[in-house]
């Protein structure tokens, strides 16, 4: 049974990571364990960069963005000796276990480390839900929520000068925000890494839909796309229309969590710990058909994960 167990925020930062921090702690608390808070990532594990943590030092947060513990990229834990090192540092600690909250560059470090005798367990944080083995990851729908009212405001501007707004969101290299939010504001188009696209075919069907009356647009195009600027040029010369591109940024990853993060966030966050505290480690704790499950890391790593073809489908006939 761990006596003893940490929690590290890694990679991105992403709303609804305050509300597993919290959930860790008081766990883990709950359970009679001492707990550690390791700030930085991998980069504060290394440089014993840590606070004892107790019940009123999550106090307050589950409603705040971002990450208490702070988080960093750490290129040294991407080789076998500053692994060691992390190895040796939880035995100074006298870690028995870790919750690592990120991505899977965060959980390939945690599964070197569970190699090397130090239980670890992931946490899915990340707004882009780019992760495989699970259906949901912390702090996609307050990223979606974001980005749906940035592009609602958008529209009313777009409704009064008579524009095309092409409008850039995050993802890194997945399309999943970029789908649901189109959806969500009714967008005419939905550019995606996932999909090939037909600026020409776009353009008129905008053509078209001017003939019959409409004046404003929407086009979402996902990062990952990485051609924001050309698509918006190319609608403005084949189409005519005064055609202006937005690119949201960083203030998706932002913001107080919706509920749904903070209860995901909250259930996955006890399920760590359980585990954790029957000498389980190398697992990733996800969503499977809407409940909370846990994986082996090395098969979470190399699951494929579907695109949602049937909302682009319905997107495709709904937009005009």
């Amino acid at each position: 049974m761990a006596k003893t167990i940490g929690v590290l925020t890694s990679g991105g930062d992403a709303p609804g990571m305050n509300a597993a921090v919290r959930a860790v702690c008081r766990a883990g608390l709950e359970k009679g364990m001492k707990v550690y808070g390791i700030l930085r990532g991998y980069n504060g594990l290394l440089k014993g960069d840590y606070i004892d943590m107790n019940a009123r030092t999550v106090s307050g947060i589950i409603q705040r963005g971002g990450t208490c513990l702070y988080t960093a990229r750490c290129p040294e834990f991407r080789d076998i000796e500053g692994v060691k090192l992390g190895k040796q540092k939880c035995d100074e600690l006298g870690l028995d276990g870790i919750v690592v909250i990120g991505g899977d560059g965060s959980f390939r470090g945690a599964a070197d480390l569970s190699a090397q005798g130090v239980p670890c367990i992931g946490l899915p944080g990340t707004i882009d839900n780019d992760i495989s083995c699970t259906e949901y990851t912390i702090g996609y729908d307050t990223a979606m929520n974001t980005a749906m009212e940035m592009i609602d405001k958008l529209k009313d501007t777009a409704q009064s000068h008579d524009r095309c707004s092409v409008v850039e969101v995050m993802g890194r290299n997945a399309g999943y925000i970029a789908i649901n939010v189109a959806a969500a504001v009714g967008a005419e188009a939905c550019i995606t890494p996932e999909k090939p696209y037909d600026l020409d075919q776009i353009a008129k069907n905008m053509q078209k839909a001017i003939k019959e009356g409409k004046q404003h647009f929407v086009v979402v195009v996902a990062e990952g796309v990485g051609k924001t600027d050309y698509i918006t040029k190319q609608i403005a010369d084949i189409t005519g229309i005064e055609t202006r591109a937005t690119v949201l940024g960083h203030v998706q990853r932002g913001g107080s969590p919706t509920v749904r993060d903070r209860v995901i966030a909250t259930k996955m966050g006890f399920h760590a710990v359980e585990l954790l505290e029957q000498g389980i480690g190398n697992r990733v704790v996800g969503m499977k058909d809407n409940k909370i499950y846990d994986v082996d890391i090395q098969e979470a790593l190399s699951m494929k994960k579907p695109f949602e073809d049937e909302l682009y489908d319905i997107l495709q006939k709904t937009a005009f």
